[in-house]
């Protein structure tokens, strides 16, 4: 067996390491969370309600895109009561229902998909008049296994493919020497093409039934037509058609016949694929999308430059180039690697900023601590690639090509590692919304007491540590508003030894009286209301309500 025989073997070998080592991030890996966090309904979870709503609101914390009837309200006799299609706006979804419903308790169930392309599932109940004594059902959607462990896999091959396209596209048609074979290169650079297209196709093929709930085998027309009405649909086929056009372009170049006009072509068609990423993905669900996009793209093409690039070196120039060769080559991309280091730090830094959000957030989540690992070991791959820089420096890298090849094995070590943090990251929840989801709270509480002389509606919001206001709803037994001559209020928390404060109350009409008070601690607080509705008569009741 020939030397080179070896060598290509040997370079071979490697490439697929590099693209197995990637894979290899995603057997821990499952559906990215997605972004979107409820924040707020009307009727509030969990509320009773003394007239049934005409409509059902619910707010996100991001603009969110419906899933055809997926967001139902079910009545307490099972049968549906929203009427039409909803209405978006924003993060906000408007259900009209049904005029003059029943007494008892409904279940809204949901189903969006957010600015991310992630979908948005869940459900909460309110009740008229009283709870009912059992609450509706709808069956979960729950995404399918097959489909759960088939997108990350897609997902992450075709970042493997940018590596394996992006960087040793640009070593073969800037420093390769004109004395070396191009054919094991150029199968690198097609494996990548090829992992990038099949990655494009699986996505689209998967995010139907993932944004559906449904199985792959029960795709539908209407499911694909769905995906390809939106933005990740749009994305992708731009993506497919500038692919497309780089497949013309590609051989003569792999060949080192492209001329400079091809290399444009190639390089525009490049930075349009490139954006096709992040405009279906988490940047697009950022507080500044258009900086976010931009951010992503600069990120992701940096690092294909510099991993690619490295893939390059290690596996065919630092075996097969000679010192000449290696003397020239060297300077060079030492100044590539070192610009996309560059850029890739500051998009990274940048890019923490706007999910982290703060600096408790940085600490405090678990992406915020991902992010802080992620920069202990990027800073260690600089102190590896600058050993490297400065041997290129001095002139010694083309003479000591084992000890450069070793550093930069170190270099993909590292780099791999980093890798494998960032399929996590990309897998968590950004710490600007799992902060966002900890800190908001449930909305307002509501709940219904109950004495012979009559029934009072207690709402208390935002019902957290903190002011909170109350709002009282005097009615009748059979629900008629009742007219209240004094009102007085008390609270406690028994549990942590607070004793019962008075609630100051003003009376806003007949049946309606408010008043606010502090809340020093969250725990399960007592709340005792004293009606009296004439003379003599009047009774007192006590509510329990959860402030967190």
């Amino acid at each position: 067996m020939t030397t080179m025989s070896v060598c290509v073997r040997r370079a071979a070998g490697f490439a697929v390491l590099a693209v197995a080592a990637l894979a290899a991030l995603l057997l821990p890996a499952a559906p990215a969370s997605a972004h979107a966090v409820l924040t707020r309904t009307a009727p509030a979870a969990e509320a009773v309600v003394q007239q049934a709503p005409t409509e059902v609101t619910l707010t996100f914390s991001e603009g969110v895109r419906l899933v055809p009837d997926k967001i139902r309200v079910i009545a307490p006799d099972g049968k549906r009561v929203d009427v039409g299609d909803p209405v978006v706006t924003g993060g906000t979804v408007t259900v009209t229902l049904r005029p003059g419903g029943a007494r008892g308790t409904y279940l809204v169930s949901y189903r969006v998909i957010s600015a991310d392309s992630h979908p948005v599932a869940g459900g909460f109940t309110y009740s008229v008049g009283a709870p009912s004594d059992t609450a509706p059902t709808v069956d979960a959607d729950e995404i399918d296994p097959f489909v759960a462990s088939a997108l990350p896999v897609a997902k992450y091959l075709g970042y493997a493919g940018l590596v394996l396209l992006i960087g040793p596209l640009l070593v073969l048609a800037f420093l390769w020497p004109s004395r070396l074979p191009r054919a094991l290169p150029g199968r690198l650079v097609w494996t990548g093409f090829t992992l990038v297209v099949a990655s494009t196709i699986a996505g689209v093929l998967l995010q139907a039934p993932y944004a559906s709930g449904i199985a792959l085998t029960d795709l539908t027309g209407a499911d694909l037509r769905e995906v390809f009405g939106s933005p990740f649909g749009t994305a992708h086929v731009v993506r497919l058609f500038a692919l497309a056009a780089a497949a013309l372009l590609l051989p003569q170049l792999l060949r080192g016949r492209g001329g400079v006009a091809d290399r444009a072509i190639l390089g525009v068609l490049g930075v349009v694929a490139l954006v096709t990423w992040p405009l279906s993905g988490h940047p697009a669900g950022t507080p500044v999308p258009a900086v976010s996009v931009v951010i992503d793209a600069v990120h992701l093409a940096s690092a294909a430059v510099w991993l690619g690039g490295l893939v390059m070196l290690f596996g065919f120039l630092l075996r097969w180039a000679d010192e000449g060769e290696l003397g020239a080559i060297l300077p060079v991309w030492s100044r590539w690697a070192a610009t996309a280091v560059g850029a890739l730090a500051l998009a990274g830094v940048t890019q923490a900023v706007i999910e982290v959000a703060s600096p408790g957030a940085l600490v405090g989540t678990a992406y915020g601590r991902l992010i802080i690992a992620k920069a202990v070991l990027f800073a260690a791959v600089l102190g590896v690639a600058a050993y490297a820089r400065r041997l290129i420096l001095r002139g010694a890298a083309a003479g000591r090509p084992g000890t450069m090849r070793r550093a930069v094995a170190v270099e993909l070590g590292v780099a791999t590692v980093i890798l494998i943090l960032t399929a996590v990251l990309v897998q968590t929840t950004p710490a600007r919304t799992a902060e966002a989801s900890d800190a908001t709270p449930a909305g307002p509480v509501t709940t219904v007491v109950t004495s012979s002389l009559y029934k009072l509606e207690v709402q208390v919001e935002p019902a957290t540590v903190g002011r909170n206001n109350v709002h009282l709803y005097a009615y009748t037994p059979a629900g008629k508003p009742l007219r209240v001559v004094e009102w007085q209020a008390r609270a406690a928390l028994p549990a942590a030894g607070v004793e019962p404060i008075a609630v100051p109350l003003v009376r806003l009409t007949d049946n309606h009286a408010t008043g606010s008070f502090s809340v020093p601690s969250a725990g399960s607080w007592q709340l005792r209301f004293t009606l009296r509705i004439s003379d003599i008569d009047q009774a007192t009741v006590t509510a329990t309500v959860p402030i967190t």
